[in-house]
């Protein structure tokens, strides 16, 4: 039998279902590794934007049934929509059994107030640019693609990938100091309105780090992705810690044994429905 990690809290954000970035197999991995009461996904889940019905696939669809299959077995799923699955937003507020779909949300974790939301509304582009800010998106799924191809030739020659978009982005927002920024005004919203922690995506960059100025302090968290980074925040014994894919060894839990082997019409008809199996209250 394999062990699952058991973690209070998981947040993921930023996984872009539905694009070519997205690497579906390597959050399977993850997910089938721990044993969650609740997790948080901290937008952008699912490439409302891109959506394509020529690009889905199978991996894709895995990713969904694994949250629900965490939902119909207890598991506190809530839904923090972001900008790249706005279209959720309509939704914000209802529940689905043990799914609930929000904007934002205030937990207490053992004493301390931690404030969840993804992030996109610190973000110009998005809000007074929406069409540019989706011509982007367009552009960087291109430029994934290109990625791929140039590091499939690196590998053949025996060099180390390397990642076009995570270069580009880095050197542009280090010139406009795009990511101090959003981490400042997070971080001071948050002292402001007396939160402990600020935790968001949006921005791509995993990153935990103590804030402070004259009010106060707090503890901004950011998730990451998993088109480049491969992270995720993890709540347990009253601490935080980034996840790393990269560099945290786990057992090799690529898929679920009941799931390896299903049809891609099996899996459609499997997210349909959620199940609430009755719990055999015997013990074993």
């Amino acid at each position: 039998m394999k062990l699952k990690r058991k973690v209070e809290i998981a947040v993921i954000s930023d996984v872009h279902l539905g694009t070519y970035g997205c690497h579906a197999k390597h959050l399977l991995t993850y997910l089938n590794s721990i044993q969650p009461k609740k997790l948080i996904l901290n937008g952008d889940i699912i490439d409302i934007w891109q959506f394509s019905k020529r690009y889905f696939p199978k991996s894709h669809l895995k990713v969904i049934k694994k949250i629900m299959d965490f939902a119909s077995d207890g598991v506190e799923v809530i839904y923090i929509t972001g900008n790249h699955d706005e279209m959720l937003r309509k939704f914000s507020g209802t529940s689905i059994g043990n799914i609930s779909i929000v904007d934002k949300i205030v937990l207490n974790l053992d004493g301390k107030k931690a404030w969840f939301f993804h992030g996109d509304v610190f973000d110009v582009s998005i809000q007074n640019a929406k069409w540019l800010a989706k011509l982007g998106g367009y552009g960087y799924d291109l430029l994934i693609l290109i990625n791929r191809l140039v590091n499939w030739g690196l590998e053949h020659i025996g060099k180390e990938k390397y990642s076009l978009s995570k270069k580009i982005k880095s050197s542009v927002k280090r010139a406009v100091k795009y990511i101090q920024d959003f981490e400042s005004v997070a971080s001071d919203l948050a002292i402001e309105n007396g939160y402990d922690y600020v935790i968001c995506g949006h921005i791509h960059q995993p990153k935990m780090l103590v804030k402070e100025n004259k009010i106060g302090k707090t503890t901004y968290l950011n998730s990451g992705d998993w088109v480049e980074n491969f992270t995720a925040l993890e709540y347990q014994f009253k601490r935080w810690k980034i996840y790393n894919y990269n560099h945290d060894k786990l057992t090799p839990f690529f898929m679920d044994e009941d799931v390896k082997e299903m049809e891609f019409s099996d899996l459609i008809a499997a997210i349909t429905v959620v199940e609430n199996p009755k719990k055999d209250k015997k013990s074993d």
